[in-house]
């Protein structure tokens, strides 16, 4: 990941304390970073072909205790 400058959280509780702030920022950092990461590792959209061709298979062939037609 790059180096970027982090949000500014600003707490507009006033009974918050320093170890809940902590808290807080752990959990919305980590959120964030994890958003960030999936963003990037998203694959690139499939073509049209790729997607037509996933329907072509081999030919089922029956064996002994494989599946077979009606």
């Amino acid at each position: 990941m790059t180096e970027q400058t982090p949000p500014e959280i600003r707490v507009v509780s006033k009974g918050a304390t320093a170890l809940e702030i902590a808290a807080v920022t752990a959990v919305v950092s980590a959120t964030l970073e994890e958003l960030a990461d999936a963003q990037s590792a998203e694959p690139a959209a499939e073509s049209a072909w790729m997607r037509s061709r996933r329907s072509l298979r081999q030919p089922l062939s029956p064996a002994p205790g494989a599946w077979r037609a009606f």
